[in-house]
């Protein structure tokens, strides 16, 4: 903490100089005041002599005059230049209050400062973190400390949603708006946090939490993005690409996650019956590939396992970040069962697969429901991000023994 405690030393020292020196100058003063009383008195000493000395006919008047008119040019001249000053402090208060000064300055700063804030800083840029989950930490340590920091609790709600961990996700963007405010943004990510934690079921809260987010700001991208999956998923095409066409409009156009966009509306469009037709909107077109995968498993785990036991399958860059690029969620029941994964599956905007141009893929489960921990899991990879052969993949490993 050198950094720190230097700079307020030296902001000390400037404010004890404040104090101090008038005092010094108080001092010099008060020697020139004592040299001039000094003066004063050999001054009246001398005119005594000289009355005494008239006394005794040594001196005549004349000489008296005289006499007496040399001791005042002396004194004249022993005083010139020194003005007499009064100090209405005097020395001493000045003296404890340039005392009082650092001790009150340090005992405030730890009471009222931002001592903790600091030194936290300090931590986190000496030392990056190596990985989602010591991020997650920091954050949530960060939140303890600094309860009331919305930014903190924002950051906090995205690296849990990058963990799939909706539910905390939720519950940290919740605190982030009592802080902050009802910010459009906000609201977006609080409503897609609630909508994965939900397990995708739409509701009359989610409805009410983008309604206000557009409302407020019609161009936020997360409720309008949220919006289209959300009608997509329940097959409601036209309302998909209503709400993907908006958010094309207002995104720029060297934005990655753009392409993933106009290839959803491209799909929905399909689906509607319309075959590859592009509106104005969203041209240029760009096609979004999927990596098909065959999920099963093997005859082990399938007596180990419940029918309503959570499976997630998902693709994760092998090499980049560890978190999840792309996920589903099924039930054992569904498997054995082909999926696609493509970046219209991707939790986070800045995280799409075809951003890498490998990946593993992993599929896990949990009977808690947990993405990040579970009782059996399978991986294989590396895959290239444009396989079109499909991708078996095969549950067969307890947790945290799969190679």
């Amino acid at each position: 903490m050198i950094d720190f405690w230097l700079p307020a030393g030296l902001l000390l020292l400037t404010a004890l100089a404040f104090l101090l020196i008038p005092v010094l100058r108080i001092r010099k003063l008060q020697a020139e005041e004592d040299r001039t009383a000094l003066n004063v008195t050999l001054y009246q000493e001398r005119l005594q002599e000289l009355e005494v000395q008239r006394q005794a006919c040594v001196l005549d008047d004349a000489q008296l005059q005289a006499g007496r008119a040399e001791a005042a040019r002396e004194l004249l001249d022993d005083t010139e230049g020194v003005q007499r000053r009064s100090s209405v402090l005097g020395g001493k208060i000045p003296l404890i209050s340039a005392l009082l000064v650092p001790v009150l300055g340090v005992a405030l700063y730890l009471h009222w400062g931002a001592i903790d804030q600091v030194e936290q800083t300090r931590q986190m840029a000496a030392a990056q973190p190596q990985s989602i989950e010591e991020m997650t930490a920091r954050l949530e340590q960060t939140v303890k400390q600094q309860p009331d920091s919305a930014e903190a609790w924002y950051f906090l709600g995205r690296t849990y949603m990058a963990q799939e961990r909706a539910s905390d996700a939720t519950k940290a963007f919740e605190r982030a708006v009592e802080i902050a405010g009802r910010a459009p943004e906000l609201l977006g990510q609080w409503a897609q946090a609630l909508y994965f934690a939900e397990g995708k079921q739409w509701n009359e809260q989610l409805q009410a939490l983008t309604d206000e987010a557009l409302k407020a700001d019609p161009q936020e991208v997360t409720s309008l993005g949220l919006l289209g999956i959300a009608a997509y998923e329940s097959q409601r095409y036209a309302d998909a690409v209503r709400y993907w066409e908006r958010l094309v409009a207002v995104l720029p156009e060297q934005d990655p996650s753009r392409a993933a966009i106009v290839g959803g509306i491209e799909r929905a469009r399909q689906q509607m019956g319309e075959g590859e037709q592009s509106s104005a909107a969203t041209a240029p077109s760009a096609k979004v590939h999927a990596l098909e995968v065959n999920v099963s498993l093997s005859p082990e785990v399938q007596k180990n396992v419940q029918p309503d036991d959570a499976v997630f399958v998902f693709a994760r860059a092998l090499s980049g970040p560890p978190m999840p690029l792309a996920v589903k969620r099924l039930k054992v029941s569904d498997l054995p069962v082909q999926v696609s994964l493509s970046d219209v599956d991707a939790m986070m905007p800045e995280l799409k697969i075809s951003r890498f141009d490998q990946v593993q893929l992993v599929a896990r489960v949990s009977r808690a429901g947990n993405a990040t921990q579970g009782e059996w899991t399978g991986k294989t990879g590396p895959v290239a991000n444009t396989a079109r052969d499909v991708q078996a993949l095969l549950i067969d490993s307890r947790d945290g023994q799969a190679q």
